[in-house]
């Protein structure tokens, strides 16, 4: 018998010995199956690493903040550095974090890459001449290696965003040369142990309360705008905001034996002296429910210190006593009353509130006549059309003290 023959009486009759199965169901059914086992086993492996870590992490715990407190040292911006710029001032340092908050809100970046983009602006401030019309640059360069560094491949930002926020300003070869010479400036040490790095280890010794961390960071975020703090560790500033946001939320404290406890109180005045007029950008970015609302939350706190301070400062007098027979008008007895203080008048005796200021002249180093600005008015926190609303931003930015002369 032929093989041919053989074949056929084996298989039957067909064209092809390459026959499509009619049990392709079951097939499927397996197959799923099978994957469903697979993901099942990875859960369970994700769950028993988390558990190691977890367990190697309180084991090692001491040991790491030691080397965090280390590193943090080596990591801080020079604010005698800073002075000496020749350019850029102090007064342009509120536009930029602005157009950088915006940037990592837009891009929804960790908190953590805010913080690091931030310690990476200052230091490089901190070893370079930088001029004012590279100041943004540097700015964006910043938050491009810290995103990098830390946060999701996803959520990096790209050049060609960048540049549409800087309203093509630069070009894309700047942007690398840029980030470049930050990192060769910094000698490729990015890493910096964060606010955000310190207070998740103070935050592991109480249960988790998401509006007293959120609260804190508001805190923490509200410090970057102001010269005095650029200089605090990170582990100070962290426990401090962290004692100020449950003194605000009316949340106890740590006890000092643990680690948050050892706050520092003059800190922690300095940072409640600078609660009052907060970034707009911050106070709307703080403003949403997903972040607690708790911009609204510090200014009913503050509403409430002040009406409490205007109770205590003006005791109410007792009228005076009055016989039948000697009752007589008295002139003035209901007369104008004495002056009550404005809100916030008692609470500011600590420190004195100064808004970014712009100078009459194009010389920033030389101004001679300075006078408070209103806050602008910014545009709404930027939604899936960023890009749109950030070349907005970007040009209010630029407009405000890179090119005055425009305005």
């Amino acid at each position: 018998m032929s093989y041919h023959q053989q074949s056929q009486s084996r298989y039957g009759q067909c064209d092809s010995y390459f026959v499509e199965s009619h049990d392709d169901g079951v097939y499927a059914l397996r197959a799923e199956a099978r994957e469903r086992q697979k993901a099942l086993a990875r859960m369970q492996q994700r769950a028993l690493a988390e558990e190691l870590s977890r367990l190697t992490a309180d084991e090692y715990q001491e040991d790491v903040v030691d080397h965090m407190i280390h590193m943090e040292s080596q990591t801080l911006p020079d604010v005698n550095s800073i002075d000496i710029q020749t350019e850029i001032q102090w007064f342009m340092r509120p536009y930029l974090l602005d157009f950088l908050v915006e940037a990592h809100a837009a891009f929804q970046l960790l908190p953590e890459t805010l913080f690091l983009a931030v310690n990476l602006l200052d230091r490089y401030c901190s070893r370079r001449v930088v001029y004012k019309r590279h100041y943004q640059l540097v700015g964006c360069a910043a938050l491009l290696i810290a995103a990098k560094y830390g946060d999701k491949k996803d959520r990096v930002p790209t050049v060609r965003e960048l540049k549409s926020m800087c309203c093509s300003l630069y070009e894309d070869e700047m942007f690398t040369q840029m980030e470049w010479h930050v990192l060769q400036t910094l000698n490729w040490a990015v890493g910096h142990p964060t606010v955000d790095a310190f207070l998740q280890i103070a935050l592991s010794e109480a249960p988790y309360d998401a509006e007293v961390e959120h609260m804190t960071l508001y805190i923490a975020e509200i410090a970057l705008f102001h010269k005095e703090f650029v200089s605090t560790r990170p582990s100070v500033l962290a426990r401090s905001a962290l004692a100020l946001a449950r003194c605000v939320l009316s949340r106890p404290q740590s006890r000092t034996s643990e680690w948050a406890g050892a706050y520092d109180a003059q800190t922690v005045i300095g940072l409640s002296n600078h609660l009052y007029q907060p970034s707009p950008v911050l106070s709307r970015k703080y403003g949403s429910l997903h972040l607690s609302n708790v911009s609204a939350t510090v200014d009913e706190f503050l509403q409430r210190q002040a009406q409490i301070a205007r109770r205590d400062a003006a005791p109410p007098t007792p009228p005076p006593t009055i016989t039948i027979e000697d009752a007589k008008p008295i002139a003035g007895l209901y007369g104008p009353q004495t002056p009550q203080k404005t809100p916030y008048g008692a609470m500011m005796h600590n420190g004195c509130l100064t808004p970014p200021i712009t100078p009459e002249t194009e010389q920033f180093g030389h101004v001679n006549v300075v006078k408070s600005q209103p806050v602008p008015m910014y545009p709404s926190t930027p939604t899936s059309d960023h890009a749109s609303n950030m070349q907005h931003q970007s040009q209010y930015y630029h407009s405000t003290y890179l090119h005055p002369h425009q305005m």
